[in-house]
């Protein structure tokens, strides 16, 4: 449980972290690069008289704040790439965590060897009742057709 605890602090503050080098670092570098474009102000206003800022338009009725929807999705992306990278490398330390290479290496390696495993003396009984319940009915058949 604690752990669990520790992780959703620690999301928290990374969502925080995300947040502000969205905010404060990367919509700034994608304005300068788009000619000064400010995501957080842009929207459409689907009711009232036309307002210069989302909070202004957002007072005056229903608005559709698609740049802000653009800088969450970024958020989201960069947040999700970021747990992508640290779960493979938890991954990699785990030991005994199945890789991809490692499944293929065990495949190629022990394709013959896995084709016939040991038989167990449960095998051995079941298909001795087989081979006498086949017997029978052949000789059941036989029966018959004379």
């Amino acid at each position: 449980m604690v752990d669990l605890a520790v992780g959703v602090i620690v999301g928290a503050a990374f969502s925080g972290l995300v947040s502000s080098i969205v905010n404060d670092l990367f919509m700034p570098l994608l304005g300068l690069v788009t000619g000064g474009l400010d995501f957080s102000n842009i929207f459409w206003q689907m009711a009232g008289t036309k307002q210069p800022t989302l909070d202004s338009a957002r007072r005056m009725g229903a608005t559709l704040a698609y740049g802000h929807f653009i800088t969450m999705l970024i958020n989201f992306l960069i947040i999700s790439f970021v747990l992508f990278l640290a779960i493979k490398g938890l991954n990699k330390l785990t030991p005994g965590a199945p890789t991809a290479a490692a499944a293929d290496k065990k495949a190629k390696a022990g394709t013959a060897a896995a084709a016939a495993p040991a038989k167990t003396r449960t095998d051995i009984v079941l298909e001795e009742i087989r081979d006498i319940m086949r017997k029978d009915s052949a000789a059941a058949r036989s029966a018959k057709k004379k």
